[in-house]
């Protein structure tokens, strides 16, 4: 895999794409096993968390992740929560701006992680609703395994 973080416009056509026609407790949990099935598949020491305005719906800690993966899962789900796109999309906003999120928002790093992994989950005509996030690999490799997750449920 490419270590190159994808564009601006194309994290911006994966939001417009990767969208639901609804999403319910049974849709997370949908969502988040194929996404367990496929971190075994891959052996990847991940921890998955799918959140629905607030509510979460569903978590798992797959071998080889410890606390520390819970506490990634929450600084990237506040900048999903926050700023209304995937968290590599908002890093990768302010590098192509010449700057880093870290020091053009201020913002804790002990509560916000712009770092990808974390993307909204997005209801057609509706926007964002809620929030999956995986933590545990280099964090492309976190973002590329939430969006092929989304495209294989939103197909």
């Amino acid at each position: 895999m490419a270590d190159t973080a994808p564009s601006l416009a194309e994290l911006a056509a994966e939001e417009a794409e990767l969208q639901f026609a609804g999403f319910t407790n049974d849709d997370a949990w949908a969502l988040g096993t194929a996404m367990v099935e496929a971190a075994r598949r891959q052996r990847a020491p991940v921890a998955i968390d799918i959140s629905r305005n607030g509510q979460q719906l569903f978590h798992a800690a797959l071998p080889g992740t410890a606390a520390d993966n819970d506490s990634w899962i929450r600084r990237k789900t506040a900048v999903v929560n926050r700023f209304g796109h995937s968290t590599l999309y908002v890093r990768q906003s302010f590098l192509e701006r010449g700057t880093t999120f870290e020091s053009a928002t201020g913002l804790d790093p002990e509560q916000y992680a712009a770092h990808g992994g974390g993307f909204p989950v997005l209801v057609r005509n509706v926007g964002a609703v809620g929030v999956v996030v995986v933590s545990g690999l280099p964090q492309l490799e976190d973002h590329r395994m939430v969006v092929a997750a989304l495209r294989a449920q939103t197909t």
